[in-house]
C-alpha cells in the first residue's frame, strides 16, 4: 500500500491479534490487518451491489449463483489457474 498512513488504536481479541502478528510475516501486523480491512471493504460494497441489482430484477437464485460459479471455474481452467471455487 503506498497510499499515506495514519496511526490508530484498535482492540482485538488477544488469540486473533497474536495468530494475526504471526502470519502478518515481515509486512506486520498493520500491514495484515489493513489487508483484511480492504477485504471487508469489498465485500461490503458487493453486498450493497447484490442488494440493488436485487431490488431492481429480483432475488438471486440458487441455480443463478451456481451458474455464476461454473463459469468462473470454466475460466479458470482455460488460464491453467485452479478450479477450486
Amino acid at each position: 500500500m503506498n497510499e499515506p498512513t495514519q496511526k490508530y488504536s484498535v482492540t482485538l481479541p488477544r488469540d486473533i491479534a497474536e495468530a494475526a502478528r504471526a502470519r502478518g510475516g515481515p509486512s506486520g501486523l498493520s500491514s495484515y490487518v489493513a489487508a483484511a480491512v480492504a477485504r471487508q471493504l469489498e465485500r461490503d460494497d458487493l453486498r450493497e451491489l447484490v442488494g440493488v441489482a436485487e431490488a431492481e430484477h429480483g432475488p438471486i437464485t440458487d441455480e443463478e449463483i451456481q451458474a455464476r460459479r461454473d463459469a468462473l471455474v470454466r475460466a479458470r481452467e482455460q488460464q491453467g489457474g485452479s478450479s477450486a471455487a
